[in-house]
């Protein structure tokens, strides 16, 4: 079993910044931030190994940053120049023992 926890979700204007928060249960290899907005499917924004190794979306490159601190089992995901596309509920995810494990969500909305 694992469990993900997200925060630091909210309402932001357009050219503004927010911190995404991941709290995961166990240590695990790989963990990712994803996105749904209403009425489309769910995409990758971005992954991240325990080694640090990144991978981005392609409509957030440049703009998002991901990153993990091991000791507290935390997953960021920093987002800068926010664009009013960017709305969405984000979700974290965690593989463990070839299962998929999701979070909760947390809605970021970008609107004047």
């Amino acid at each position: 079993q694992l469990q993900l926890v997200e925060s630091g979700g909210g309402l932001v204007q357009p050219g503004g910044s927010l911190r995404l928060s991941c709290v995961v249960s166990r240590i695990i290899f790989n963990t990712g931030w994803y996105r749904q907005a209403p009425g489309k499917q769910r995409e990758l924004v971005a992954t991240i190994t325990r080694l640090g190794n990144t991978n981005y979306g392609d409509s957030v490159k440049g703009r998002f940053t991901i990153s993990r601190d091991n000791a507290k089992n935390t997953v960021y995901l920093q987002m800068n120049s926010l664009k009013p596309e960017d709305t969405a509920v984000y979700y974290c995810r965690g593989t463990l023992g070839g299962t998929d494990y999701w979070g909760q969500g947390t809605q970021v909305t970008v609107s004047s």
